[in-house]
């Protein structure tokens, strides 16, 4: 059996699959969490069952020997049969990677140096990268970025305008992110229609506590919603997307916010939660069905800028094939669906209620017969998509 172990590394915790590689199917997932505090907690879901265990887990290094211990309980046995190979997730990889990338000292002090632009992702994920390489010293680890999907942005799609000198120094220009679920989705909607995918254009909207829209035009990005940090663009569960930048300087000289204050507010005291006091989609529609005037707001305004950017990529495509939605509120809200497409028969975009009301975890159509734009939802897999880009790595 070929496994390769899919690694997304937290500050504080990890999350991991193995995926057998010939059927690519999960075949053992887990959870190891509380890394650094007083009780670390383990769950690990095997061919044996499910496995829980509270104990100290000082550091990633303790984690992963916590991993492997539950991997010997509850199966499969990594030392019987060890993957060929372990995927990282990587969330930013600057503009110097643009492939699944094999891990070397040289690409471990990239990592490290872009940690500026995801001060809170990158050393997090290279810490898990270097204890997993304690663990497994003798398989290939492979590096696979958020960002690189979107390394096809045109230069005019990833500019700012703003000093080109200063903004070269500071490695100031669009990045993008979520990309290994924007590629995964899409090329799983050309292999759900049966059409090859370098004929299709694109919308996949990426709609979860962070979420982001992608214009793909056979196969390859042109533009994302997300920016330099995955703070642009739509609204979010606790991010504000995006917002005039004279704001902050407002904000700054009148509400006396300085960087980190403004940081705090539209990161985690904005989106949903800053318009309607919950960061939960479910929670929202619920109370905006009930009336609640804030949450009615916050949903409208969350709808808006979602249509925003299905025109304007509509209009960078230069036509539109499929829309797809994805991730948790993606696949899972049917208000969220309805809501973003209508009004928008104009572009030849007619959902077909009864399809878009069935609950259901598998890919399918909720476009109506006659409607010129095929719509869709596909549930995301960014693990899988990790463990294929890393068997094309070692390859």
């Amino acid at each position: 059996m070929s496994t390769i172990l899919v690694i997304n590394s937290g500050s504080s915790s990890f999350k991991y699959q193995l995926i057998d590689m010939d059927t690519e199917n999960a075949i053992a997932s887990g959870l190891v969490e509380r890394i650094g505090e007083s009780s670390g907690h383990t769950t690990h879901r095997g061919p044996s069952g499910t496995s829980e265990r509270t104990l100290e887990i000082p550091d990633h290094t303790a984690g992963f020997r916590a991993m492997l211990d539950a991997f010997a309980q509850s199966g499969p046995s990594l030392d019987d049969d060890p993957p060929i190979a372990i995927g990282h997730r990587v969330v930013h990889g600057g503009k110097r990677f643009f492939e699944p990338t094999i891990v070397t000292p040289l690409v471990e002090l990239n990592i490290e140096d872009l940690s500026d632009l995801a001060p809170l992702h990158n050393p997090a994920n290279l810490e898990g990268i270097r204890a997993a390489e304690k663990a497994f010293p003798d398989v290939p680890h492979v590096a696979v970025f958020d960002t690189a999907f979107h390394q096809t942005l045109a230069p005019e799609a990833y500019t700012y305008a703003i000093d080109a000198e200063l903004a070269e120094r500071h490695r100031v220009r669009r990045y993008g992110f979520h990309g290994t679920s924007h590629k995964y989705v899409s090329e799983e909607a050309a292999r759900y229609l049966g059409k090859p995918l370098a004929d299709l254009k694109q919308i996949v909207l990426h709609l979860g506590n962070g979420a982001s829209a992608c214009a793909i035009d056979g196969g390859r990005s042109v533009d994302t919603s997300m920016g330099m940090t995955p703070l642009e663009g739509l609204v979010m569960g606790s991010r504000s997307g995006d917002i005039d930048p004279a704001v902050l300087i407002h904000l700054s000289r009148r509400a006396g916010l300085d960087t980190d204050g403004l940081d705090e507010l539209l990161n985690r005291r904005s989106g949903l939660v800053g318009l309607a006091g919950r960061g939960d989609m479910r929670d929202v529609t619920r109370a905006a069905a009930g009336g609640d005037a804030s949450a009615e707001r916050a949903l409208a305004t969350y709808l808006h800028r979602l249509k925003h950017y299905i025109g304007a990529y509509f209009a960078v495509l230069g036509g539109l094939d499929v829309i797809t939605f994805t991730a948790g509120v993606g696949e899972n809200s049917e208000v969220v669906r309805a809501g973003a497409l209508e009004g928008l028969g104009a572009l030849g975009i007619r959902l077909d209620p009864e399809r878009n009301a069935v609950r259901s975890r598998d890919p399918r159509t909720i476009s109506a017969d006659d409607s010129a734009v095929t719509v869709l939802v596909i549930p995301t897999d960014e693990e899988l998509e990790i463990a294929r880009q890393t068997q094309a790595a070692i390859a």
